[in-house]
């Protein structure tokens, strides 16, 4: 125990920044935002990392000259780590988007329900969003992510100032939330088209059928026989996301270093 205390005395400043640094990406990861993961275990992962953190990345031991630098110094932490957080964000909200484009299509956004892991989402929403934490983990996407945040620390280190540049690349990652989540869906999209399309051709040519109440069902059948078939399409368009997101991951770290 004597040991742990004249570590965390000799290595205070040090050990803070890098705390601040991964509070905010705490806060603002999606997976360890939510209530999926428990408080306990979110502190816990937060002060080991900080820890590891602080015991692996060299220097960091800024100690401010002023309340107003210190002050400067913890927003800058925390917008960075808010920064890093937000790329994962971004990737999280492409599942779930092209998700609830699906639902929509298949007539069951009426099912919305409210979830404290996720918050107001369908329920393909939580199966789009369980796959992509999955492939995550299971394509070994964690050890490449521990491997940008060990980056960032050599790229970006205490006290060097925040390039404007790096904003303008988050707001061009916001614009994949849209293309990529529509790329996603569009072939099942497609297809109920074609089945909404064939159900006002019946409409038309015999009125006496009632097409809400056969259509609805036949909607919902249609959309569930997609996705048991075309899943697998689904699997491999996330294991590219994945990829994609540590790809960007590091590009943003690059931006933040200054190119």
């Amino acid at each position: 125990m004597s040991e742990f205390f004249s570590y965390f005395a000799l290595n205070y400043w040090h050990f803070l920044w890098v705390f601040l640094r991964l509070s905010a990406f705490f806060l603002a990861f999606p997976f360890f935002s939510t209530p999926f993961v428990p408080v306990t275990v979110r502190v816990v992962l937060l002060i080991a990392f900080s820890f590891f953190f602080s015991g692996a990345v060299p220097g960091g031991d800024y100690q401010p000259a002023s309340t107003l630098q210190f002050f400067l110094l913890a927003v800058k932490e925390l917008l960075f780590g808010a920064a890093l957080a937000l790329v994962g964000a971004v990737f999280y909200s492409i599942v779930v988007y092209g998700a609830e484009l699906i639902s929509y299509m298949m007539g069951i956004t009426v099912a919305n329900l409210f979830d404290p892991t996720f918050g107001m989402v369908s329920v393909l929403g939580r199966l789009f969003a369980f796959t992509f934490y999955g492939l995550f983990f299971v394509t070994g996407g964690e050890r490449l992510f521990l491997g940008a945040l060990y980056k960032s620390f050599e790229s970006l280190p205490v006290g060097a100032p925040l390039p404007a540049g790096s904003f303008y690349h988050l707001v061009k990652l916001g614009g994949l939330i849209f293309y990529l989540g529509f790329k996603m869906s569009f072939p099942f999209i497609f297809a109920l088209f074609v089945t909404n399309l064939a159900l006002a051709l019946v409409n038309r040519l015999i009125p006496q059928i009632n097409v809400f109440i056969v259509g609805l069902p036949l909607q919902v059948f249609v959309g569930l026989l997609l996705l048991s078939v075309g899943f697998s399409v689904v699997v491999y368009f996330t294991v590219n996301l994945v990829e994609r997101y540590i790809e960007e991951l590091f590009n943003l770290i690059g931006a933040l270093k200054g190119g």
